[in-house]
């Protein structure tokens, strides 16, 4: 692991970065997993990962059989610390019910985190959750509106290393699936300070993006709102809810 440049070498603990490798290691497509399988995936050995794992399992964070481990849902202390102590998901509550009332769709706060996408915080109807996201919620950020925006108001230094370094996922026939077609994505969107996706991730499913600025102009998060697809167009729906989501995101600069 390449250490950060801001952080000294005496105070990087290895440990620690090596107990949460071995959490993020357990996903969708590996939700138990022996000692010698979670070390493949972090790098360790057999017995390394075994022995991070049985600390893990004395502090309840995973439980297991004798041969398969898997996560406890004492995991989700860790997220639910961040939304109870981060200072944004709060602020922005009122504002997402604003949204919500005012549109009758289901608005969120998300932020970039690498390649994904984070739900932070969300109000809305329960109507629309089969187009929803929880909270907390990780989807890749090229098929989102909130995520190609947010890409988008990167450096184009950024966004070269980005599209160079990464392989777009096809999830949908509908999903931009060349970096080309990306980048003239990520020029537009630039252009006209918002994004509207649709069917790239879910083939119900449509969002529109604006940008959240802190009062120095810097984009802190995305504001945007999933509907389903099919109730209107495209030009109608962002008629109807771009107004909304820009207004409350200029309503919230001098908060952020």
């Amino acid at each position: 692991m390449n250490l950060p440049s801001t952080l000294e070498k005496r105070d990087w603990i290895a440990g620690l970065e090596r107990g949460v490798s071995i959490i993020e290691a357990f996903d969708g497509a590996h939700p138990r997993m022996t000692a010698a399988e979670a070390g493949q995936r972090t790098g360790m050995t057999r017995t390394a990962a075994r022995r991070y794992l049985l600390t893990l399992q004395h502090m309840g964070y995973v439980a297991g059989d004798g041969k398969l481990f898997w996560l406890t849902p004492r995991v989700l202390r860790l997220g639910q610390s961040y939304l109870e102590s981060a200072r944004l998901p709060r602020i922005v509550q009122p504002f997402l019910q604003r949204i919500a009332a005012g549109t009758h769709e289901n608005a969120y706060l998300a932020v970039l985190d690498d390649d994904e996408v984070v739900y932070i915080a969300r109000n809305g109807p329960n109507r629309n959750m089969n187009t929803g996201y929880v909270l907390g919620a990780r989807v890749p950020a090229q098929v989102t509106a909130a995520g190609m925006l947010m890409l988008a108001m990167r450096s184009d230094e950024q966004v070269q290393h980005w599209l160079a370094t990464r392989k777009p996922t096809i999830f949908t026939p509908h999903t931009i699936a060349s970096k080309e077609a990306m980048l003239q994505e990520v020029v537009r969107i630039r252009a006209q300070d918002w994004a509207l996706s649709e069917q790239q991730l879910d083939l119900n499913s449509r969002g529109i993006a604006v940008p959240l600025r802190d009062r120095h102009g810097a984009v802190a998060a995305a504001l945007n709102i999933t509907m389903p697809m099919g109730q209107e167009n495209s030009r109608d729906a962002v008629a109807r809810v771009l107004p909304v989501l820009r207004e409350t995101a200029q309503a919230m600069r001098d908060l952020i």
